[in-house]
């Protein structure tokens, strides 16, 4: 970085990024537990599978929810010479770095049908949906406040970390209209360009 500048990737994003691997892998393994009888059989499965899906979205969803509004409340400027990490680079970096716990929690809902089916995979796809409504909720906040909420790349380190870990001193801000992604880490649409 010329300057001092700091790598900087967007917080919704990296929030978001597990969100849809979690929700397909999840949905697979559930998909493929219905076809297993399993142990409890396929109605109690299924109807575990419910509730941990439930429980699963709401515990992300609310998961450190102070953390991120503490560190959103002291968010400085970002600077001039401090680059804007692309969406797509923040969201491939985080998949690539937890690629390995991706397999192994899939691994995991897919062996526990034999025991109780498609509940696994509820779970993880609970676990994505935590997720989305998270990133859901830190781009509500951005656009109340009219600013993108940012957290250094090397805070994250090489595996995408969590963007409210013990590593993040805070956050940078910058206006609404700043790099690719719209609030809430999602595409920017076409129109919001222009």
């Amino acid at each position: 970085m010329a300057r001092g500048g700091q790598g900087l990737a967007r917080v919704a994003v990296v929030v978001r990024a597990g969100a849809a691997p979690l929700w397909w892998l999840g949905v697979f393994a559930a998909g493929t537990g219905v076809l297993v009888p399993g142990v409890t059989g396929r109605r109690i499965g299924v109807l575990a599978g419910a509730a941990l899906f439930v429980v699963a979205a709401a515990v992300v969803a609310r998961a450190r929810r102070g953390r991120y509004t503490a560190l959103a409340r002291d968010a400085a400027r970002a600077g001039k010479y401090d680059v804007l990490q692309d969406r797509a680079v923040t969201v491939r970096a985080w998949r690539r770095g937890h690629r390995w716990w991706l397999l192994a929690a899939f691994a995991v809902a897919l062996g526990s049908c034999v025991a109780v089916p498609a509940a696994g995979g509820m779970l993880l796809a609970g676990a994505g949906a935590g997720l989305r409504l998270k990133a859901a909720w830190l781009g509500r906040r951005e656009h109340a406040e009219d600013v993108l909420l940012w957290v250094r790349v090397d805070w994250l380190g090489v595996r995408g970390g969590a963007p409210a870990g013990k590593r993040v001193g805070g956050y940078r801000s910058t206006g609404i209209a700043a790099g690719d992604a719209a609030p809430g880490g999602a595409r920017r649409r076409a129109a919001a360009l222009v």
